[in-house]
């Protein structure tokens, strides 16, 4: 075989490994083969604890063994699941095979039918399946994203009262601060971080068709529902009562959609981001060594934010495919989402190196205070808005006689450039009271924020 066959097909196992290998304890192969094992020993314990069938429950050590077999799962349970699977063909019957081997193992051949009892492949994949998902959100993708929130805040609070000029529609608007531009998307995350949070992570075990129809024949007098409710609940899951062969994955659909939805607002934010810097309101900071353009040396580009846009695409284009194809499921059990969950890992992927690019770009930044200053310094015509606002309201209050004061300042400043003389000149010919005149003479683009400084107050104090 070539060399190059042996090389890493996707950028996440290779060029991009170090920023998202924390998932391959949740999301790879092997660890939905550990998750697999958990599940597997944690029922035949449960059974025997229970005395089903007149087992007995094993001694504390060798409880204990079986629980290590879990926690030292490594490349020698890999590779002996690898050797299984080549014969069996299927990847849970594998694995029963290696627990059956261990129980052996341990002179526990008593108890050995017990493994795989009344059980679907199913049970004990959306099992698996929903504690992997669940350790990879809590442990590596959520803390990633609530570090972004963190960076955002924190610049939010320390550039809130920095006056930039604001531009709907890419064109000159009122003006606002940077603090609190960028508290709008650290609110907007951890608004959508907290339903992320509160995704329950849903799991079945009642057998082939959901029925316990296998539990009932081998035990007519057992309370099957309460043992599966009872049994899911203590792998930190939400039982799930009624289901087909599957677990139906609403929550898995639930969650994409929710993480897709931080990802198109990360996107939003890079955009932004990379505009500000082509404006020249942020200033990158050069990093030692690199380099910015293969033939133009000046150069420091934007690559971070560029990088993680990219990503989040790719992201939420697989997250959106998974919670589709995931919603559905032929009459009682179809394969598709087989294939599918095997990318999930890819989908999380992609995120968590957005944010690690994400993360590092914010680093890489400078607020260039004399850009903004000099952007609303040639941008007076956006205090058209505050003047014709206080006409209006001084013609309300029976001191002015002005027609239409909107029109007014239409014609004034309509695609116009106007100076500081220029406005204080219309200003004080207007048909208003003195202590509004004098108000709108003291009113400045870098002024004119409103409250914007103090919004950035309603990010939460952590």
């Amino acid at each position: 075989m070539s060399p190059m066959a042996e090389q890493p097909l996707s950028p996440l196992d290779g060029r991009y490994r170090a920023a998202v290998s924390e998932l391959g304890e949740y999301l790879s192969e092997a660890g939905l083969n550990k998750a697999r094992v958990h599940v597997e020993v944690e029922w035949l314990l449960h059974l025997t604890n229970g005395g089903f069938f007149g087992a007995s429950p094993l001694e504390a050590a060798q409880q204990r063994a079986l629980r290590s077999f879990v926690a030292e799962f490594g490349q020698e349970e890999i590779d002996e699941l690898a050797e299984l699977e080549a014969t069996t063909r299927h990847d849970v019957k594998a694995v029963e095979y290696l627990i059956r081997r261990r129980i052996a193992g341990l002179g526990l051949n008593d108890v050995a039918e017990l493994t795989h009892f009344a059980c679907t492949s199913e049970d004990i994949n959306n099992l698996a399946y929903a504690i992997t998902v669940s350790g990879a959100v809590r442990s590596v993708w959520l803390p990633k994203l609530r570090g972004v929130i963190a960076q955002l805040s924190e610049l939010a609070v320390a550039h809130r009262a920095v006056p930039m000029l604001a531009h709907t529609h890419g064109q000159p608007a009122t003006p606002t601060t940077l603090g609190k531009e960028l508290a709008v998307f650290a609110h907007r995350l951890g608004r959508i971080a907290a339903q992320v949070e509160a995704v329950e992570y849903l799991g079945k075990f009642s057998g082939a068709t959901g029925t316990f129809g296998a539990h009932l024949a081998a035990d007519p007098d057992a309370d099957w529902p309460a043992v599966s409710r009872e049994f899911v609940t203590s792998l930190g899951l939400t039982w799930n009562p009624l289901t087909t062969q599957i677990e139906s994955h609403d929550w898995q659909v639930e969650l994409y959609s929710r993480m897709s939805h931080v990802n198109r607002i990360l996107h939003n934010l890079c955009t932004d981001v990379w505009t500000y810097i082509s404006m020249g309101y942020f200033a990158q900071i050069p990093q030692a060594g690199a380099t910015g353009s293969s033939t133009m040396p000046h150069k420091v580009n934007p690559i971070r934010f560029e990088n993680a846009e990219a990503n989040l695409e790719l992201s939420s284009a697989l997250l959106e495919s998974l919670a589709a194809t995931l919603a559905t499921s032929r009459l009682q059990r179809d394969l598709t989402d087989s294939s599918a969950q095997r990318n999930i890992g890819v989908a999380f992927g992609h995120s968590l190196l957005a944010l690690d690019n994400i993360g590092r770009g914010f680093r890489e930044l400078a607020v260039n205070e004399e850009r903004l200053r000099a952007d609303l310094d040639t941008n007076w015509e956006v205090l058209g808005e505050a003047i014709q606002t206080v006409i209006r309201a001084e013609v309300t209050a029976g001191r002015s006689s002005i027609a239409d004061p909107y029109a007014l300042l239409k014609e004034l400043t309509r695609g116009k450039r106007i100076s500081q003389a220029e406005l204080v000149e219309f200003v004080d010919g207007l048909d208003i009271g003195d202590e509004a005149k004098a108000r709108l003479r003291e009113l400045t683009p870098p002024t004119y924020t409103g409250l914007a400084a103090d919004l950035v107050d309603h990010l939460p104090a952590d």
